[in-house]
This record gives structure tokens, C-alpha cells and sequence, in this order.
């Protein structure tokens, strides 16, 4: 009896998937995340699809399937989604996977944005440069350290002194916005007849693909 092939995309700067048998009693399905040797090593990889009439001449080559990993598989529209990418971008779909299978404990740790406010009373030596930094943050407002000093015509040293004597204090100011906030007022353009007919051409155009 034939055993099952079945094409896994591996992480690497590879176009196309490679054909893997499948062990018995082994269940898979596509966009399960697998283990298979590669090379001389052992490579992190996503069922990609059925092949159902493998080479018979390439048998004896083809590698097992080591292991299926627990983890949530790769759904068919994310699937899609990285041969569009690929295929838009002009770039390989096994680099576009390795960007969709990468962990969150391998990316670095989201920056904190350090901010600074008022938060004692004017420190016992005050220079020009530092009465203008506390007049700046009499409005209660958290700055960033480089928005202060840029805003107050000081260096940073002079925030970096007023923080050590106590007079300022540092905040984690909030992430900022991934998108601006909707405006109220915005309109649709009003075109001329000739524009109008101009957008609908393209609109058209775009619509079958131009």
C-alpha cells in the first residue's frame, strides 16, 4: 500500500514546498505545524497541501514526517495570505512563512516612551533654564524627556537634574495611536462631471484586475 505524501513549506528562502511521507497512524491535515528533517537538521514546518500522485521515482528519497508539534494550525486564509504576499511582494513563501511562525518570546520587548512631570516644588538652586522647564509642566501635562527639553529650549541634562533632585518625576507614557482618530468632518470630494466619469473608469479598471 502507497504510503501518504504530503507538501510541507519549510522556513527558508525556498519558493515551492517539499514532499514528506507521512508515518502511519500519524494524523494530519494541512496547516498543521510539523517537525522534518532538512539537511543535516530538523526544521520547524507547515503542512501546505495533499499530493496525491507523488513522483513513484523519487520514493526511496523522500523523508518522514518526524513529529506533528502541539500548536494551533495555520488556517487556510492565512495560508493564502502568505502565497498572496509572496507573490505580491516578489518574495520567496517559505520567508513570508517564517515571519508567520515566529514566537512571541523571539521578538524583543515593546520600548516603554519615559515621560516626565511635575511633582515637588521648585528645586533650592533655579536657573533660567530650569524656570522654564517648570513653567512648561505647570499644565500638569506628561511630556517625553526629549519633547520637554526641545519644548523648554534645555538640554537634557537639565531635565536629568531636575529628575534627581526630585522635582520631576518619570512616567510610562501611553503607546501611541496605531491609527488616527476618525474625523467627524470629513467629506467625500465633490467632482466635477468629468472627474466623476474619470473615477469610474479607474474604479472599473481596478475592479477586473488593472
Amino acid at each position: 500500500m502507497a504510503r501518504r505524501v504530503v507538501d510541507v513549506l519549510v522556513p527558508v528562502a525556498v519558493d515551492h514546498p517539499y514532499s514528506y511521507r507521512v508515518p502511519e497512524k500519524l494524523a494530519l491535515a494541512p496547516g498543521d505545524i510539523v517537525s522534518v528533517p532538512l539537511g543535516a537538521r530538523k526544521a520547524t514546518a507547515v503542512v501546505w497541501a495533499e499530493n496525491p500522485k507523488p513522483n513513484p521515482r523519487l520514493d526511496n528519497r523522500l523523508k518522514d514526517i518526524e513529529q506533528k508539534l502541539e500548536l494551533p494550525p495555520l488556517k487556510p486564509e492565512l495560508r493564502q495570505f502568505v502565497d498572496w504576499v509572496a507573490n505580491y511582494t516578489i518574495a520567496s513563501r517559505g520567508m513570508v512563512l517564517r515571519m508567520c511562525l515566529r514566537m512571541g518570546e523571539h521578538l524583543p520587548a515593546e520600548r516603554e516612551q519615559v515621560g516626565v512631570r511635575l511633582h515637588a516644588a521648585a528645586p533650592p538652586r533655579m536657573t533660567a533654564a530650569r524656570q522654564r522647564v517648570l513653567t512648561l509642566l505647570a499644565d500638569g501635562i506628561a511630556r517625553g524627556k526629549s519633547e520637554a527639553a526641545r519644548e523648554a529650549g534645555v538640554s537634557a541634562g537639565v531635565i536629568d537634574g531636575l529628575i534627581d533632585e526630585g522635582t520631576l518625576e518619570t512616567v510610562v507614557l501611553p503607546p501611541e495611536p496605531v491609527a488616527q482618530n476618525p474625523d467627524p468632518d470629513f467629506a467625500r470630494t465633490d467632482f466635477t462631471p468629468d472627474q466623476d466619469a474619470a473615477a469610474a473608469e479607474l474604479k472599473t479598471t481596478v475592479a477586473k484586475g488593472g
